[in-house]
């Protein structure tokens, strides 16, 4: 098969493109690179992954923007399966230029599902959406307290019918949601295999995260290195966490599936989930490290408690993660702890 993995130099599509390249398959790794750009860092990291990819002879990368349509369409025209991860992922970056955010995310996916319209092999789309889609309507359902983290108090996670609407979302929230709703009309309205897949907090190795996108490996990284570490309400917030590869076991499944669309909340679930506060003693209890915590009040919008159902995704396409927090953390420190001059 021949696949596109738009933002094919960001630790998911590389993540995306490395899979399915191992499995025999032609690659096309496109994105502009501008993730430096848009997250205003100015960083040596940003072609890590692009690089990285070189080994592949199956991989064809493109420096390419998804807002420029022809070059877009004239590359997916004879691909069997288009996986857009290309976006522009910081909530904090969409406040500050929500220009840059709608273009990249809103337009650029309306641009992807354009071409996927226009393709030759009616090709498999999936998405990656998000769980900020449900905004602020996350923090109706009641939490309870504990010492180190909050929790739910009548379900076990958020599912796909929680509502979008009435809400804050953010800019960055408003413009991966409009991607959302385009998918699935096209899925209904054009007939394309469509995969949404609303991710939690998805973590792995060749991720070089940050204060305001990727919280866990940043938190490894400063942990590691002796940096502080802020921390933004009381630290007793809660996610489920995925490891990078089952994620994208998650689209395989999906793909090799007889359904033709589905929209799934993406995530670790109930039994991967960790606080930031039971992050860092676990930091601790691995490397002997623990950083200075700063403490500033909350940030607006955030969610106390984010744990996906992950019941539908189990039930429709027979997929659950397979590595647990203990072991990714540890593949992540690993990671950073061998490549330290990159940090």
């Amino acid at each position: 098969m021949k696949i596109l993995v738009t933002g094919g130099a960001g630790f998911i599509g590389s993540h995306a493109s490395e899979y399915y390249a191992k499995k025999g398959h032609d690659i096309i790794a496109y994105d502009n690179l501008s993730r430096e750009k848009l997250l205003k860092k100015d960083t040596h990291l940003s072609k890590y992954n692009w690089d990285y990819l070189d080994q592949f002879e199956n991989i064809t990368k493109i420096k390419a923007d998804i807002l420029d349509i022809n070059l877009l369409k004239e590359t997916a025209k004879d691909c069997d399966i288009i996986i857009h991860t290309a976006a522009q992922t910081a909530v904090t970056t969409s406040v500050v230029d929500p220009i840059s955010d709608f273009h990249t995310n809103a337009l650029g996916t309306f641009n992807v599902l354009e071409a996927a319209r226009t393709a030759k092999n009616n090709p498999t789309v999936i998405y990656c959406s998000t769980n900020k889609v449900y905004g602020e309507n996350v923090n109706s359902l009641s939490v309870i307290e504990d010492d180190k983290r909050y929790r739910f108090e009548k379900v076990k996670g958020v599912k796909e019918d929680l509502s979008i609407d009435h809400c804050e979302h953010t800019p960055y929230g408003c413009s991966k949601l409009t991607g959302d709703l385009y998918m699935q009309d096209y899925a209904k309205l054009y007939g394309i295999k469509t995969g949404i897949f609303r991710m939690s907090c998805i973590y792995g190795t060749r991720q070089f995260g940050f204060e305001d996108q990727g919280w866990l490996a940043w938190f490894a990284i400063a942990t590691i290195m002796n940096r502080p570490i802020n921390i933004f309400g009381d630290g007793k917030q809660v996610r489920d966490i995925l490891f990078a590869t089952d994620l994208i076991e998650s689209y395989d499944a999906f793909i090799k599936s007889n359904k033709t669309e589905g929209i799934f909340n993406t995530g670790g679930g109930p039994n991967n989930t960790l606080s930031l506060l039971e992050l860092l003693d676990m930091l601790e209890d691995m490397t002997g490290k623990r950083s200075q915590l700063l403490f500033y009040p909350w940030r607006p919008s955030d969610q106390k408690v984010y744990i996906s159902d992950i019941d539908k995704i189990k039930d429709n396409l027979n997929w659950e993660p397979k590595i647990t927090p203990k072991i990714g953390v540890q593949k992540l420190i690993e990671f950073v702890e061998s490549n330290k001059t990159l940090f």
